[in-house]
């Protein structure tokens, strides 16, 4: 079910004994809506500055943020759970477990660089922020046993900004498309065959206003692969691939990972290609190509990307 307005979902999945989650909040339907407005604080700059010797003054390096913290101020709501005091009250304690249960996350803090997602939509937009939950604590409150216990809640972001939560991916093959051609016997008027394409193969409109992350998988067979952003960077790995065999780049800050199945193949990138944090796909229209040795021209590769926002 799509969220409403105002609504935030907490999704992770299970790891072995450990629950996954898929727990939704925000708004009175909910039974856990927002006291407050939820705050977006951006953490600290990490600054390279350096003072000049022997002189007033500073040198600004090169500056790093480590993330936003948000936070929720929730109130936990069973009042109509129950017709006496003990019904709501027990049923309050069950709503708070529940939340703290999810907030608690041991699914995902048990893997290395594995994020959890948090979704929302905010003025019609749907967005998603990509890290952990952090505090969940139950505030002071004498309400509780009348069936209302407010909560204060974080979620840690891997980054700054956020996400479209509509991932977006184009096809790009070896082979070009079928030429249009004239259907015969010639006659005036002559007339074409085959529909025409709305757009070049490879070619994609990037939105937002920020540079996002793609997620580039090349399927074989094809040897010395390339994935090329026209007039930007070219991104090649030193291997061959066999038929349906897959390599996967995915240079997002919490994966920085190139896997064929479940190997690591970084290795084998060629010099003179970019590193992952700099593979970035810039906003507006671009096109991609894919480049390499593949006899059969059945080799193809499939980028897939998020519109990335300075804020919602």
């Amino acid at each position: 079910m799509p969220l409403a307005e105002g609504e935030f979902k907490l999704t992770y999945s299970a790891n072995g004994v450990h629950p996954g989650a898929a727990f939704t909040f925000g708004t009175v339907r909910s039974g856990y809506y927002l006291l407050d407005d939820f705050e977006v604080k951006d953490t600290d700059v990490t600054s390279g500055d350096a003072p000049l010797p022997r002189e007033d003054g500073v040198r600004h390096g090169q500056d790093y943020t480590t993330g936003a913290v948000i936070t929720f101020e929730v109130g936990v709501d069973t009042v109509d759970d129950g017709d006496t005091l003990l019904e709501r009250h027990g049923a309050n304690l069950d709503a708070v477990s529940v939340m703290k249960q999810a907030w608690d996350a041991k699914a995902v803090r048990d893997r290395m660089a594995t994020p959890a997602v948090l979704s929302t939509t905010q003025g019609g937009r749907a967005r998603r922020w990509y890290g952990r939950p952090r505090q969940c604590a139950k505030a002071a409150s004498k309400l509780t046993r009348q069936g209302y216990t407010p909560v204060v809640a974080t979620f840690a972001t891997a980054h700054t900004g956020s996400f479209d939560d509509v991932e977006q991916s184009v096809r790009v093959d070896m082979a070009p498309p079928p030429h249009r051609g004239i259907k015969g016997p010639l006659k005036e008027p002559l007339s074409m065959v085959g529909e025409g394409t709305v757009r070049v193969p490879g070619e994609i409109t990037v939105r937002g206003n920020r540079p996002a992350w793609p997620v580039i998988t090349i399927t074989g067979p094809i040897s010395q692969p390339v994935c090329e952003l026209v007039g930007k960077w070219k991104f090649g790995l030193n291997l061959t691939l066999a038929a349906g065999e897959k390599v996967t780049v995915d240079p997002r800050p919490w994966a920085r990972t190139v896997l064929r199945g479940s190997g690591s193949v970084a290795g084998l990138i060629t010099r003179g290609s970019p590193l992952l944090e700099d593979l970035l796909i810039p906003t507006g229209r671009q096109d991609f190509v894919l480049r390499g040795t593949d006899a059969t021209a059945t080799a193809f590769m499939t980028v897939a990307w998020r519109d990335a926002y300075a804020y919602l």
